[in-house]
């Protein structure tokens, strides 16, 4: 059974053990003849603010080639969800940031730069709801100076039972080239998507001056009507069309399909969801990204005519099959769901600021923030991905601008950042032990460092069934701010560190920073045997300890889990603190209270946050909703919220009013599991929900989808019970 955490979440049930004698945990001082009886209740656990002289993040360690992310515009704060940002031709002097919601933003290329103004506004015709949906894809006619035609790719409601329809379109600017008109729309070209995932939806011109369109296979998970291999399907295809002849546009003569053998809008097939893709502006060819299905996420090069495999391949591994013979164009490289979990493409580099990448395409995934450059061997041709960074950041798309330069996109916050060369020290100067982080006592890194502020919260996250010592360091001076949700925002040098004990063996621990370019980074430290010091691993592992595995995650696994849209810390937020806490003074008080008394918050705790309820314990008293809801939010909303990484329409957030939650009698949208009439969540039957059956199971299809090998009993029996409840949808 897990230990109720009212009083004692795993942190403060273990510091008073260790206060109280026992040796099981490795973070509390040993007792001595002067320690008082037991613990009491008191206003405040601490008197004071302990001076942090040593913990904090430094700079991130960097891959082969050291590069590193500024921010470009530090003064633009206005863009929001941002998936494409371009320039026009030949024009180096504006940006152009295409909004989700149906909104094109225009910025002078200048980076004191603060302002915006709207280049483009059609959130009228646009359906932006499900999380892949919304204004797509922006291209500029290569003639745009003197003609002033936008292309614009957006999803707008379905039509006859479909979800979604893909539109791309014409538009005008006004003679000044600096705002589109919305009235001169001209649809050239539209296509039913059954599906409100897997929409693609990128356009760009080829240097051929035609227009080259990405669609994804129109959803469902596993690609259940076969589009990416039908020909008579537009849908999970790269097109090509020429918009400068015919009534909407003409077929170039060059495309390799007739109409005998297909639709002559295709140029390639067999893409799953082609997620941004580029030109190389030296060479002509055409990188494209293609989002995996469960386990593999690729990048190719489109060759006219070519087969990319799915749904019988996912990169270089057949899918549901145990062969896939056929003529398939392979990926340039793939890599799998440990390294990230939705690939972004990006651009071949041509600038000047980074001698070392040119030539090299440069990628990312969403989830992991992870940035990977392609290199090729100029002797043999072979292509492989080297590593150069893990941004921090919930990549949605790359730009380049007219140098050459590559700048990557942020989609929760809507930064801009520009890569550099960089000069900080390579991986070997970043802590390869824990002694060596400041952040422990070096003599005895079991203990923690003085300036460290132990913290639990009122309803732990599952990491089976270990136990769990929780503690910040704020950098000396530097306060925390909070919104008005309730979630935490802590300051650049802050470090997170939290142990895990299994089976009575200290086995890891992981520190999340924030580094001094602001973005958020994981480590994983692996204790050795003797438990005298644990060392930085470079990847992720899977070790056995006892009768269990454990899963070290890796550093992008780690930043798929802290989002940014969910303030990266997780933890760290009002209705997970707002509750007691025994502290090494033997003093049980109020966590929140306690951090304000000692000066920890930047402003004082309005009622409004104050007041705001601790979540329930998976096995306490509260009501079944109240804990069934708690579990979803701990659980589930670190991705399933506005924002985040999770697909499909899911908000678990705890103050999601129940009719929002966006999974009642909806059907999946990756695949069944086999479970006849599946719903996402089915009132009173538990076995029909995806939610529940994805917790049941610890393979590719399972929720919460890595870092464990153990399923939750408790956690799947609480969501079953609430769902056996319900009666309808609310």
């Amino acid at each position: 059974m897990r230990s109720p955490a009212r009083l004692a979440a795993a942190t403060s049930l273990t510091l008073a053990l260790g206060s109280l004698g026992c040796t099981n945990n490795p973070f509390s001082p040993s007792p001595t003849s002067e320690d008082p009886p037991g613990p009491v209740h008191a206003e405040f656990g601490l008197d004071t603010r302990p001076a942090n002289p040593g913990c904090r993040a430094p700079e991130r360690p960097q891959g082969e080639v050291n590069v590193e992310l500024v921010d470009a515009f530090p003064n633009l704060t206005t863009l929001r969800r941002v998936v494409l940002l371009t320039q026009a031709p030949g024009d180096n002097t504006q940006w152009y940031a295409v909004e989700k919601v149906g909104r094109v933003q225009r910025f002078t290329n200048d980076p004191s730069v603060s302002n915006t103004s709207v280049f483009a506004n059609i959130i009228d015709r646009v359906e932006s709801n499900p999380s892949e949906a919304g204004l797509l894809g922006m291209a500029f006619h290569p003639n745009f100076a003197s003609n002033g035609y936008v292309f614009l790719s957006y999803t707008a409601s379905g039509q006859n039972g479909n979800a979604l329809t893909s539109v791309i379109s014409r538009f005008r600017t006004n003679a000044e080239r600096t705002q589109v008109d919305p009235s001169s729309e001209e649809v050239l070209l539209t296509v039913p998507q059954f599906a409100s995932n897997h929409n693609g939806g990128m356009i760009a011109f080829g240097p051929d001056g035609y227009l080259y369109i990405g669609f994804g296979d129109g959803g469902g998970g596993g690609d259940p009507e076969e589009n990416g291999q039908d020909l008579q399907s537009l849908l999970g295809k790269m097109l090509r069309i020429d918009v400068d002849n015919g009534a909407a546009y003409a077929i170039p003569a060059d495309n390799p399909l007739t109409r005998d053998q297909g639709l002559p809008e295709i140029y390639a097939w067999g893409l799953r969801n082609p997620w941004r893709f580029s030109f190389d502006r030296e060479t002509g060819a055409l990188w494209v990204a293609d989002v995996g299905q469960n386990l593999w996420e690729e990048v190719d090069i489109i060759q006219r005519g070519g087969n990319y495999g799915w749904n019988i391949k996912e990169g270089t591994h057949c899918y549901n099959r145990q062969s896939c013979p056929g003529a398939f164009v392979e990926p340039v490289v793939d890599y799998g769901h440990n390294e990230g979990q939705s690939v972004t493409g990006g651009y071949v580099y041509r600038g000047t600021r980074i001698p070392a990448l040119a030539g090299v395409y440069i990628y990312g995934d969403f989830s992991s923030g992870r940035v990977w450059g392609v290199v090729e061997d100029g002797a043999t041709g072979e292509r492989t991905a080297e590593v150069l960074l893990d941004s921090g950041l919930n990549i949605s798309t790359f730009a380049q601008d007219q140098v050459g330069e590559v700048y990557v996109v942020s989609y929760d916050r809507g930064g801009i950042h520009r890569l550099e060369p960089d000069g900080t020290p390579n991986e070997d100067a970043f802590p390869t032990t824990l002694s060596q982080t400041g952040c422990v006592d070096p003599a005895d890194p079991t203990r923690p460092a003085a300036g460290l502020i132990p913290y639990s919260v009122m309803d732990p996250f599952w990491s089976d069934g270990s136990v769990k010592e929780r503690f910040m360091a704020l950098p000396d001076g530097e306060t925390i701010k909070i919104d008005e949700n309730g979630d935490m925002e802590l300051p650049v040098g802050t470090v997170l560190m939290k142990s895990f004990r299994l089976e009575g063996k200290l086995v890891e621990t992981r520190l999340l920073m924030r580094h001094p370019d602001g973005e958020w980074g994981g480590y994983s430290y692996e204790w050795n045997d003797a438990e005298t010091d644990a060392a930085l691993l470079p990847a992720g592992k899977t070790r056995v300890v006892g009768a269990n595995a454990w899963i070290h995650p890796s550093r992008g696994e780690c930043m798929r889990c802290h989002t940014g849209a969910a303030g990266r810390s997780l933890g760290l937020e009002v209705r997970q603190l707002n509750g007691e806490h025994l502290y090494s003074t033997n003093r049980i008080s109020n966590q929140l209270k306690t951090w304000e008394h000692i000066g920890l918050f930047q402003v004082p705790l309005s009622p409004s946050v104050e007041q705001q309820p601790a979540l329930p314990a998976l096995d306490g008293e509260a009501p079944l909703a109240e804990r069934a809801r708690a579990y979803l939010h701990v659980n589930c909303a670190y991705c399933h919220r506005p924002g985040s990484t999770g697909q499909g329409n899911a908000n678990y957030l705890h103050w999601t009013p129940d009719a929002d939650l966006g999974v009642c009698d909806e059907p999946p949208l990756f695949g069944d599991l086999g479970i006849t009439g599946a719903r996402l969540l089915l009132p009173g039957d538990a076995a029909r929900s995806l939610i529940r059956a994805r917790m049941d199971r610890r393979d590719a299809h399972a929720m919460p989808p890595l870092a464990t090998t153990r399923v939750d009993e408790q956690g799947v029996q609480l969501i079953s019970d609430w769902i056996t409840t319900l009666t309808e949808c609310p």
